[in-house]
């Protein structure tokens, strides 16, 4: 349950932000049945200095709810269940199924979506598409490490501006550091 409102509160926020508030947010809140008993100005304030802090805290508080009514306490395990959360989507499901739940997932961010991009495993723009784009090229066993490694690369080397394409390791296989090369 951690990890999901971590994950929610994510969203156009820092690792590091989001870090220092959930630092002192599962002191106070420490199960779904918490979020969802505690008062709704209560989570806002605990959480004000997240971009969208308000959605944010709606969200978190109706996802407790309903994990509480619909699944006993237990964050669902399957992307049905997690999906059917206030403020989850694919992304956010997949993330919790790869890292929470030990299943094989593949979770589009921008890190993810930048390097597949570039790396010529996908055309589209649409989250959805680029995971089934994704998914149709890597192995299912390496979903989730390929995630994890998208992100880590996206991060460190194929920065949005600036990447480093003279330093990475695959670039003899992108398709963006062939054409740039040929500039």
């Amino acid at each position: 349950f951690e990890l999901l409102v971590a994950t929610i509160l994510s969203a156009q926020a820092t690792d590091k932000l989001v870090n220092k508030v959930t630092e002192t947010l599962f002191k106070k809140y420490k199960t779904p049945r918490d979020f969802a008993k505690a008062g709704l100005p209560e989570i806002e304030a605990a959480i004000s200095s997240v971009n969208f802090f308000r959605n944010k805290a709606k969200n978190i508080k109706a996802s407790g709810a309903r994990i509480m009514d619909e699944f006993h306490g237990k964050v669902p395990d399957t992307l049905e269940g997690l999906t059917s959360l206030a403020g989850v989507g694919r992304k956010t499901a997949n993330i919790i199924l790869g890292n929470a739940f030990g299943k094989q997932a593949l979770a589009v961010d921008t890190h993810v979506k930048r390097v597949a991009k570039r790396l010529g495993l996908t055309a589209s723009e649409d989250p959805d598409e680029i995971e089934q784009d994704l998914c149709g090229a890597i192995p299912q066993r390496r979903w989730t490490k390929t995630t994890r490694l998208f992100i880590q690369h996206g991060r460190k080397t194929c920065t949005a501006r600036n990447p480093a394409c003279d330093e990475c390791s695959v670039n003899a296989y992108c398709d963006y550091y062939k054409r740039s090369a040929t500039l």
